[in-house]
């Protein structure tokens, strides 16, 4: 990364947006927050907004405010085919894990210019519990880094997984090289926030906007009676309790490294 000289830079991240519960507390606080926290970038992981499972014109429509700079995603955003869509003609707004195969729609990083800086954020899978069906998240990282994002002055990571372990060996591996690794997927914001060693900072989940009275955002009796049972069952989004998680992170320009990172949460009504 390159060392500029330029102001500390703050990015806000909110984890994943699920279902309408979710959309509107994130509509309802997304300005007060950036204002709030002086935040000059804002990242959202959006792969649950549409009815608790994938991304569609509509709810894409509702959450690219001009707050947000970038959409994240993940493992579900291939639920819906108007995804696919949306990563073809809108890839400068919406990325997916950049790690799948590269015959899929869309790209697994973009470039933010801010102030003469070139911020990467970049979208990878974990392997651990979910689908085998995507490449190495670690060499596909080192790859990017080596190549098509060798000019980026900070380089931030949406690690979309679920192995708090992976996800850790991640951040560790990349310590010094990327600003921050953050997680999601998991829907349940972790306390291990920290900045490593060598300058990442990190997170193993950052948490989801959605209703808190569920079981990760869907309704508790429909998800019980999946476990109880071992019979398949369709879950439906809880609207119970909303609340939005994420975190903001403040790094150094001058150092391209992280000086701090801290969990946010609004609780609503």
């Amino acid at each position: 990364m390159t060392n500029l000289d330029n102001s500390n830079l703050k990015i806000l991240f909110i984890g994943d947006i699920v279902g309408r519960a979710g959309r509107t507390i994130f509509k309802q606080n997304v300005v007060r927050l950036k204002k709030k926290h002086e935040a000059d970038l804002v990242v959202v992981n959006c792969e649950n907004a549409a009815g608790g499972f994938g991304l569609d014109r509509k709810t894409y429509g509702e959450i690219l405010q001009p707050e947000v700079d970038l959409l994240t995603s993940g493992n579900h955003i291939w639920g819906r085919k108007e995804a696919l869509e949306l990563l073809d003609k809108k890839s400068d707004r919406l990325i997916r894990p950049a790690n799948v195969s590269p015959d899929a729609p869309g790209k697994g990083w973009a470039m933010l210019d801010f102030a003469g800086l070139k911020i990467a954020v970049v979208n990878v899978q974990g392997r651990v519990f979910m689908s085998d069906m995507v490449d190495c998240p670690f060499k596909c990282l080192d790859k990017l880094l080596e190549k098509k994002l060798s000019s980026a002055d900070l380089v931030f990571v949406d690690f979309h997984g679920e192995a708090t372990s992976e996800k850790s060996a991640f951040a560790n591996y990349f310590d010094g090289r990327v600003a921050a690794v953050c997680g999601t997927h998991t829907h349940v914001q972790t306390a291990d926030e920290r900045v490593l060693p060598g300058g990442t900072a990190f997170i193993s989940d950052v948490g989801m906007c959605g209703a808190t009275d569920s079981v990760i955002g869907m309704k508790k009796n429909e998800v019980i009676e999946r476990f109880v049972t071992g019979l398949p069952k369709k879950f439906s989004v809880a609207s119970e309790k909303p609340e939005l998680r994420g975190v903001i992170i403040e790094l150094d320009t001058k150092k391209s490294k992280a000086i701090s990172i801290e969990r946010v949460r609004v609780v609503g009504e």
